[in-house]
């Protein structure tokens, strides 16, 4: 593999598990909460969660590639959860907005059809 092939494959993982914990209303797609649904903590939890496997799979592709896992200082590890974070954005914006709203349109045109 490339380190081109290996930094696209990265981001695709990162910008997939970025947006995981606003996909699935199951902790970590596994156990259904008590509540029914996963609270905005648990969601940041799993979110970091997935932000150390995602890491851990860059670590990876960074030895294969190179040969070596070259140390890393706070900025980059600062620098990366910002850009995760970045990459949870869709996941977010649908989560917390988007969906509501075309709820509520496929709400008013199933009305509007009923009365039509």
């Amino acid at each position: 593999m490339t380190e081109t092939g290996a930094f696209v494959l990265i981001l695709l993982i990162a910008l997939v598990a970025a947006n995981l914990p606003w996909l699935s209303e199951r902790i970590l797609f596994v156990r259904e909460p008590a509540s029914g649904r996963k609270r905005e903590g648990v969601r940041l939890l799993e979110w970091l969660f997935f932000f150390g496997v995602v890491s851990a799979i860059g670590a990876g592709l960074e030895y294969r590639v190179t040969g070596d896992i070259y140390p890393q200082d706070w900025e980059f590890w600062v620098t990366t959860l910002c850009l995760f974070m970045v990459l949870a954005l869709p996941g977010f914006i649908w989560y917390h907005d988007l969906r509501h709203h075309l709820r509520k349109r496929g709400s008013k045109r199933k009305r509007g059809q009923d009365a039509g």
